[in-house]
């Protein structure tokens, strides 16, 4: 196996989410793990579409594979086929959260302005000529 293609465990996690397959309304693809192996080469090594081995087949036949999948969702499908639920942030109990000294108390009350000190702010300033 080369070093960007599926494996075997990946590829039945994928497949059953892939467009074009036989006894499925529409055309079918030629070879779909051929294509989504194509995709991951791109992806991990950030070529464009065009430098795509030739062992992949036309690039701009499977660039336009590609969108034609994008805009059915199929990729977003995959990703949700494929990750792994991350239920760290779900798991929160008293073991793992600290509070700091001050957050047990209440609040300190602020002292209030006196009233001679607020209307003396509010005015006007004087001014001698």
């Amino acid at each position: 196996m080369r070093r960007h293609e599926l494996s075997d465990q990946d590829w039945q996690l994928i497949e059953p989410h892939t467009l074009g397959q036989p006894g499925t309304s529409g055309g079918t693809g030629r070879d779909n793990r051929l294509f989504v192996t194509a995709v991951f080469y791109r992806t991990r090594t950030g070529i464009p579409w065009r430098d795509l081995p030739a062992r992949f087949g036309n690039w701009n036949t499977i660039a336009r594979r590609f969108r034609r999948w994008a805009l059915a969702g199929v990729w977003e499908t995959l990703f949700l086929a494929v990750q792994e639920p991350d239920y760290e942030w779900v798991l929160v109990d008293s073991t793992t959260v600290k509070a700091h000294k001050a957050a047990a108390g209440q609040k300190k009350a602020r002292p209030q302005p006196k009233h001679s000190a607020a209307v003396a702010a509010a005015s006007a300033p004087k001014s001698t000529p």
